[in-house]
């Protein structure tokens, strides 16, 4: 299977504080393949959100994806990433250094900010990695 759309969250309670990433990956008919639900310790929202972007492109190249449609409710992210906004925080600079070269190993590679009512289960699942740590 070399095509996948990917939803990937992150989320922390009291910001900073306990977080979590969710991550969905499907076929293009929207089987699910994987799931990823990981509680990763204190940290901010937004490191949350990418910290559950990087886990996704790692599993989706490990599952030998070439062509991946990414779905984020993280407005920040996908404006960063598409190089609308720039990266000045200082504790994500290094992981959007990170996602660059791994968004660059995709064939064709595709970002798409969505509401969060689009975005439930990998949502869920950051909530569930919460939870359960």
């Amino acid at each position: 299977m070399t095509e996948a759309i990917m939803y990937t969250d992150g989320g922390a309670r009291n910001n900073p504080g306990m977080a979590g990433i969710g991550i969905v990956i499907e076929d293009k008919d929207g089987n699910t393949i994987k799931e990823i639900s990981q509680y990763i310790g204190e940290q901010t929202n937004n490191v949350a959100e990418y910290k559950a972007f990087s886990r996704g492109l790692e599993a989706a190249l490990d599952l030998g994806i070439k062509k991946i449609t990414c779905y984020l409710d993280s407005q920040l992210i996908v404006k960063q990433v598409k190089g609308e906004y720039k990266v000045k925080n200082e504790r994500i600079i290094p992981m959007h250094n990170m996602i660059m070269p791994l968004i660059k190993k995709f064939d064709s590679f595709e970002i798409v900010h969505v509401k969060r009512e689009l975005n439930k289960r990998a949502d869920k699942l950051v909530n569930e990695a919460i939870d359960n740590q």
